[in-house]
């Protein structure tokens, strides 16, 4: 598998991933008595940590659609050639923007998390462009 689908598989795979943490995170709640469809989708209605980990995982599904969509059409363009190269670099910067947002919302953790995401976005739009060429 190349390094497109490869990254691809990863970022769907890491949303998954944090899909089955925040369930169990959820559960314990429920267990303790919450009504289990009376959970807020942004995670206001958690502690701090489970309203980080509900935005961290939304961050991840408002951001997957861009990098399937940028890599279906280089590879149905036939140039894999233009995403292989930092497709992996895309994944690393969703994985360090997560783990950054669960951490902390401290004013030193916001850039760094900004910047994780700022890469992410420059990659797309750099790909965007060649492709679009």
């Amino acid at each position: 598998m190349g390094g497109t689908a490869t990254a691809l598989v990863g970022f769907a795979g890491w949303f998954a991933l944090l899909s089955i943490v925040l369930g169990l995170y959820r559960l314990r709640f429920v267990m303790g008595g919450k009504a289990v469809n009376a959970f807020a989708t942004d995670g206001q209605d958690l502690d701090p940590l489970g309203h980080r980990l509900t935005r961290a995982r939304n961050n991840c599904y408002e951001t997957l659609p861009l990098f399937a969509a940028i890599a279906l059409g280089a590879s149905i363009a036939g140039r894999l050639d233009v995403t292989d190269p930092l497709a992996m670099w895309v994944l690393y910067a969703r994985i360090g923007q997560t783990l950054t947002h669960i951490v902390s919302t401290s004013v030193a953790a916001v850039p760094v998390r900004g910047a994780f995401f700022f890469a992410q976005m420059l990659i797309y739009i750099w790909w965007a462009i060649r492709l679009l060429r």
